[in-house]
């Protein structure tokens, strides 16, 4: 099933499939590892959702749920 990042739910897991978004913000996420076909799992969501906290390449990532609401994912 194709979400959002900034849907997940905590726990759950899933396979990137595509980055979008422009200029800076692409490249930010795209510089930090967020690229297609790597696998990450949201840990934690701030009390009112912003930022989260995912795992990725072996370390911890936190983004702005406007960031996440970016990367398009495929739930595992």
């Amino acid at each position: 099933m194709k979400k959002s990042l900034s849907e997940l739910v905590v726990g759950e897991s899933g396979k990137i499939i595509s980055v979008n978004g422009e200029g800076r913000v692409r490249r930010r996420l795209l510089d930090m590892g967020v690229t297609a076909g790597t696998e990450l799992a949201l840990r934690k969501k701030a009390p009112l959702g912003d930022p989260i906290e995912i795992t990725i390449r072996g370390y911890e990532l936190t983004l702005r749920k406007a960031e996440a609401a970016c990367v398009e994912v495929e739930t595992l």
